[in-house]
């Protein structure tokens, strides 16, 4: 039974493709990008008004959405059995590519060069990152569930694979000034990495729902003593579903 935390990752793989292409659509129709001189890049499709307040806009929802599914994860995994520094080590990565994404929303290519391109850098190599260091916690940990049959591993490590050489080859040929052949091997990165996330509704398949845990703690002082006032009260626990 699919619980509705799966379709958190359907939902933002749908959200940024149809997003990024509807800007895209924007910007040629607009002609603030000329598909004659070349194929642009997707931050520069989502450079000019009024399409970069959508742009804006669809990052930042995506970003939040690809935060709270790593946060998700993070929890699953730790369930799971995962150690606490491996399991951090991949929440953190994954923090870093939804903090990137923002960033390339919120500060455009043509505003601020430098604050953009750091953030397409955590938001694309830290991304593969994040799916590559889960592949290789699964193949060291056998004993690690396997939600959705022997084909999803396989599938995450061509997706991944892919990526990779995509993100070499984009690199290579923008210093090489191809920018066309370039920038159709960013939208490339980005589709695999939509699809990547969207991956995880086959492990949040299992999921109901998740319970957010509120635990007052007693104040630290001095050992007590006689004292007419009451007692502190003991540690309360609030559980809220959400």
């Amino acid at each position: 039974m699919w619980g509705y935390l799966s379709l958190l990752p359907v939902f933002l793989t749908l959200w940024a493709i149809a997003g990024v292409w509807t800007v895209f659509a924007i910007s040629v129709a607009n002609r603030t990008v000329n598909l004659t001189e070349g194929f642009p890049y997707i931050s520069v499709c989502g450079s000019y008004p009024p399409q970069s307040c959508i742009f804006s806009q669809l990052l930042n929802v995506g970003a939040a959405m690809a935060a709270w599914i790593c946060i998700v994860r993070y929890h699953q995994l730790r369930d799971w059995g995962v150690g606490k520094w491996p399991n951090q080590l991949i929440l953190w990565t994954g923090l870093l590519c939804a903090l990137g994404t923002s960033v390339v929303g919120n500060f455009q290519v043509t505003n601020q060069r430098h604050v953009h391109l750091t953030g397409s850098f955590l938001a694309f190599i830290m991304g593969n990152v994040y799916f590559w260091l889960q592949l290789l916690l699964f193949w060291r940990m056998k004993s690690l569930p396997q939600p959705g049959g022997p084909w999803v591993w396989p599938l995450r490590l061509g997706l991944c694979s892919l990526c990779t050489i995509l993100i070499v080859a984009m690199t290579v040929l923008n210093a090489r000034q191809l920018r066309s052949a370039s920038a159709l091997c960013e939208w490339a990165v980005a589709m695999l990495l939509f699809t990547l996330f969207g991956l995880f509704a086959i492990d949040f398949s299992s999921l109901d729902g998740c319970t957010l845990c509120l635990q007052s703690r007693p104040s630290r002082g001095p050992p007590p003593g006689p004292s007419l006032s009451p007692q502190p009260a003991s540690p309360v626990s609030l559980q809220v579903r959400l």
